[in-house]
This record gives C-alpha cells, sequence and structure tokens, in this order.
C-alpha cells in the first residue's frame, strides 16, 4: 500500500509542479469552453490525456519506442498554442460534435507527446520494479486525480468570471486562451526544434 501512495503522489506532484506548468496550462485551455454542466466531457478529455500519457510511458519503459526529446519538448507547447487558437477560431460556435472529435484527439495527441517527455525520468523511477504496470496504474491516477484539481480550479474561475465578473462565455474563453497562449509562446521559443 505504501508504494502505492509513493507512485499516487508522483503522478499528482508531475501535474502540479510549479516549475513544469505545460500541463497545467495545456488543462486550462482545454476545459476553458466548458461549464460544470458538462463534466462527463471534461472527465471523458481529462481520462483521454491520461490514457495517451500513460500509453508513451509503457511504450518506453519496454522500449518499443523512442522519440527525440528535443522534438517532443517542442511539441509540448505546439499542442498547447494549436488547442489555444483552436478555442479563439471557435468560440460562439455550434460544431459542438466536431469540436468534441478535434479536442479528444488533440487531448491523446499531448497525453502521448507529454508522456514520451516524462518518460527518461520514469523510466528511472521504474528500474528495479517488478511489476511495471501496477507502478503506471497508480501514476496515472494521481495524474488523474490533480488534473481534475486543475480543472475544478479552472470551472470555479470561469463560474467567478462569468457569474460574479459577468463576461459572456465567449469572453472568458478568448481571455484565458490568450493569457495561456501568452504564457506558452516563450516555452515554444526556448524549445524551438528547428
Amino acid at each position: 500500500m505504501a508504494d502505492f501512495w509513493l507512485y499516487f503522489k508522483l503522478g499528482f506532484e508531475h501535474v502540479l509542479d510549479v516549475t513544469a506548468y505545460d500541463h497545467v496550462l495545456f488543462i486550462a485551455v482545454l476545459v476553458a469552453a466548458y461549464s460544470i454542466k458538462q463534466w462527463k466531457r471534461i472527465l471523458g478529455l481529462v481520462t483521454i490525456f491520461t490514457i495517451g500519457h500513460s500509453v508513451s510511458l509503457l511504450l518506453a519503459a519496454y522500449q518499443v519506442m523512442a522519440i527525440d526529446g528535443d522534438l517532443i519538448e517542442f511539441l509540448i507547447p505546439v499542442s498547447i498554442i494549436f488547442t489555444a487558437f483552436y478555442n479563439m477560431m471557435t468560440v460562439g460556435r455550434n460544431k459542438v460534435s466536431s469540436r468534441s472529435i478535434f479536442l479528444y484527439l488533440i487531448t491523446l495527441f499531448f497525453g502521448l507527446v507529454h508522456g514520451f517527455g516524462f518518460s527518461t525520468y520514469f523510466n528511472m523511477l521504474s528500474q528495479g520494479t517488478s511489476d511495471l504496470l501496477l507502478m503506471l496504474v497508480e501514476f496515472a491516477l494521481g495524474i488523474e486525480a490533480s488534473q481534475v484539481v486543475v480543472v475544478l480550479g479552472i470551472l470555479l474561475l470561469s463560474a467567478i468570471f462569468q457569474n460574479v465578473l459577468r463576461y459572456s462565455k465567449r469572453d472568458w474563453v478568448l481571455i484565458i486562451s490568450s493569457v495561456v497562449l501568452g504564457l506558452t509562446l516563450p516555452i515554444l521559443a526556448e524549445n524551438w526544434f528547428f
């Protein structure tokens, strides 16, 4: 049981690490257009991310696939920026089904990319571990729990902006997407691949 809490805590802290805030930025921009009433869709998106993250950790841990770390570090801010721009371009449109498919795909992509970005550290942690799959599940549960915390924070801010400060949903989505974009552009510049 102690191992469960160890790996759960590592997963939980991995998302909320203040020095690696790219994960929080992606979750923030991902759920900016949703409200608490859409909690099933939000939970689906968060879970899709965790699945992608876990699959890439698994592929890297079993040495099935390895991707250049510089490319991964470049793709992380690219996926955040792409999602922010997508929010800004589609805010207020009623094409919910096509938007959902896109967001599920970009979320899965970001999960895969982010998992590969974390795989070197995860592989060091898992050396000597007899049950890699169990460790991965424990770690993934920690990631999932911390993402729910981030989502609740974003939904609370959304409620304050829209219900108390009387911003329209469109304005809220544009504000959060712009802030995330502004915070992510320097990460992209630092990790420019070409």
